[in-house]
């Protein structure tokens, strides 16, 4: 199974949709909650540089994008293979 990593933030819909995807899916995640800033957004900002939205999620280490990019792999057949399903 992929290690997944998303960085949301408190009453955010699109990570939200995201988290659903995943979980519809069985799909473990670390959670990152950058709300109050901090290092913890200081780090998604130089994993992915001149992101500023949340969310921002990555698999095995690689930076897939939003919740709009997750939904689209999903629809080409591509996230079941990156996910390791």
């Amino acid at each position: 199974m992929a290690k997944v990593e998303i960085y949301t933030k408190a009453w955010c819909g699109y990570c939200a949709r995201a988290k659903a995807l995943l979980g519809d899916k069985g799909v473990a995640f670390d959670e990152y909650d950058i709300s109050m800033g901090g290092p913890t957004r200081d780090e998604m900002l130089k994993r992915a540089p001149g992101q500023t939205t949340v969310p921002q999620i990555f698999i095995d280490g690689q930076h897939i994008g939003g919740s709009d990019d997750l939904a689209a792999l999903n629809r080409a057949g591509k996230l079941d293979a990156m996910l390791g399903q």
